[in-house]
């Protein structure tokens, strides 16, 4: 592993700095420090998507290679706008419940190997720190980190969503209780990723829809609501909007109509 910075002290950039001994400079928003120019070795961003832009702009120029992305939602745009689109980017599938708790692998009974993704220059770097903890990551090629990418937005998009109707409804609750429903978003999200992307989802160990509940049994206790819109659900809310405007059948009535149910809650709830 090699020594370099973690900006972000939550749980995953505190477990981070962990795995590789408190060697890293550890920057929070308390930190008087900022990222050494000098400096080298992999950057960790364990930050909010908001954050990212005053990040990117903050760090040094000669250092903006050893940014690494492991935020959730399809980053894709906003690092091409900033000229970082072969930075490393990590999809991760473990969770730590608590600031200091052991983590908690995501792999589950269609990927028994564990789904933790990296792709980049730094991706053997994030592997081997993950390995301290017995937590499985692979490292891709960006053509299949883009399938994998494209698969946990699907997931925590879908999810998401649907347990965004219910009341404190967990990733487990909608899988166990609204199965039909989260399958059905999941095959509509699916079908707006490949109509965007022009990517083929696999259907082995398992079908996607399969493969994406297995992981909400794995993560059951995680609650669900509607976050960093333009992120994650706005990116396939702009697709669906594309292709009405060019008079195409829509493909994805439940997540849309699930939007606008939680648009109309939002505006209601501003006028009380």
């Amino acid at each position: 592993m090699t020594k370099g910075t973690i900006i972000g002290g939550g749980r995953i950039g505190n477990l981070l700095y962990e795995l590789n001994g408190k060697q890293d400079q550890l920057l929070s928003r308390k930190s008087k420090e900022s990222i050494a120019t000098d400096g080298s070795g992999p950057i960790y961003v364990c930050t909010r998507n908001n954050d990212l832009a005053k990040i990117v702009e903050d760090c040094p120029e000669k250092r903006k290679e050893d940014l690494v992305f492991l935020q959730n939602g399809i980053l894709t745009d906003f690092l091409r706008s900033k000229g970082l689109e072969k930075n490393t980017q990590g999809l991760v599938y473990f969770a730590v419940s608590k600031l200091g708790e052991a983590p908690i692998d995501g792999k589950t009974d269609t990927n028994p190997e564990g789904l933790t993704a990296v792709c980049g220059k730094w991706a053997e770097d994030m592997s081997e720190r993950l390995r301290v903890a017995d937590l499985a990551c692979k490292v891709l090629d960006e053509e299949a980190f883009n399938i994998a990418m494209l698969e946990k937005h699907i997931w925590i998009c879908a999810f998401m969503a649907v347990g965004s109707q219910y009341e404190e409804c967990t990733v487990g609750d909608v899988e166990s209780t609204h199965n039909k429903e989260i399958r059905e978003v999941i095959s509509e999200l699916a079908a707006l990723a490949s109509y965007e992307t022009k990517v083929s989802f696999p259907s082995s160990p398992a079908p996607l829809d399969d493969r994406l509940c297995a992981y909400a049994r794995s993560v059951a206790h995680f609650p669900t609501a509607l976050k960093e819109f333009e992120w994650r659900n706005g990116w396939f809310a702009e697709i669906s909007m594309k292709r009405a405007s060019r008079l195409l059948p829509d493909i994805s009535a439940k997540h849309d109509s699930i939007l606008s149910r939680n648009k109309l809650k939002a505006e209601e709830k501003a006028k009380m």
